[in-house]
């Protein structure tokens, strides 16, 4: 995720790959790999355990099960096979063997594999027993306004629609929108065009063409929209120590709508979104 760019129009839609068929068969292979870790991981997380540990057993599954690699070891430096984010961390938290779970915790975990080159990206939220209300509210708000943007995506229409839906069902439950980071494109890279806003803003004019690939990842605040990042350069927190919440889809778009590539099950199974959403 990074600041959004200033191009001209014209530019930015040329430069957003469409992908081909082939390449979208790899990229639901991957993209499938990518939930399994989450699903997988769903039992451990338990008071007690560190989010070292829970990054250990990620990457063990990951390169020793699946034969996948961990996207974010190593990338620009990074030093661990996942992002756990816990608490008031928005994104981009570093599992260590210091940090344990407590009763009430919330907690993002972030898989990215790569499978034969083609990356599966997704987030989802985890709640340690029992928590507050707010932050219960604030975990259940950030799966809906992921679910809200992907009944946004249609061919056709501007990219910043999706910001725009996201952004207004977030702040009628009283919450707020990070700003500083974004969803992505991805597919034989981590990180390409477009760069999704989840909030309404400039998107250079960029129009949604089915075969384009993206994640669609909002942030959401329990308190105030601003961040700050620590001195790990990586972590980053809410400058009001408010808990943040987080879930995230890798989708490409279709002829009449999107297909959420890393959906899983339990999802199918709640009947709020489906793997082929049609949206016209």
């Amino acid at each position: 995720a990074h600041s959004f760019p200033t191009r001209r129009s014209s530019d930015l839609n040329m430069s957003i790959p469409l992908r081909t068929e082939d390449e979208i068969v790899k990229l639901r292979e991957a993209c499938k790999l990518a939930s399994d870790v989450l699903v997988m991981i769903e039992p451990y997380i338990k008071e007690g355990v560190s989010t070292g540990e829970l990054d250990r057993i990620c990457h063990d599954y990951m390169v020793n099960v699946q034969k996948v690699i961990p996207a974010p070891l190593n990338y620009h430096g990074f030093p661990k096979a996942t992002c756990i984010s816990l608490n008031e961390v928005v994104c981009h938290g570093i599992p260590s063997d210091d940090k344990y779970l407590k009763k009430g915790d919330i907690l993002n975990i972030d898989i990215t594999v790569i499978k034969d080159g083609y990356y599966g990206d997704n987030s989802k939220m985890y709640i340690v027993g029992e928590t507050n209300l707010r932050s219960k509210k604030l975990v259940e708000a950030a799966q809906e306004a992921l679910y809200v943007g992907l009944r946004t995506v249609k061919p056709g229409i501007r990219l910043n629609e999706i910001g725009k839906a996201v952004q207004k069902y977030t702040e009628s439950q009283t919450f707020s929108v990070v700003r500083e980071y974004c969803g992505h494109g991805i597919g034989t890279e981590f990180h390409c065009e477009p760069q999704v806003l989840h909030y309404y803003a400039d998107d250079g004019g960029v129009v949604l063409k089915p075969g384009m690939v993206f994640t669609i990842e909002p942030m959401i605040n329990a308190g105030k929209k601003e961040v700050r990042l620590m001195g790990d350069g990586w972590t980053v927190k809410t400058k009001d120590r408010s808990h943040s919440a987080q879930f995230e889809h890798q989708i490409v778009v279709t002829e009449n709508g999107c297909e959420v590539m890393t959906i899983r099950d339990e999802e199918i199974a709640e009947g709020r979104i489906q793997r082929v959403m049609v949206n016209v």
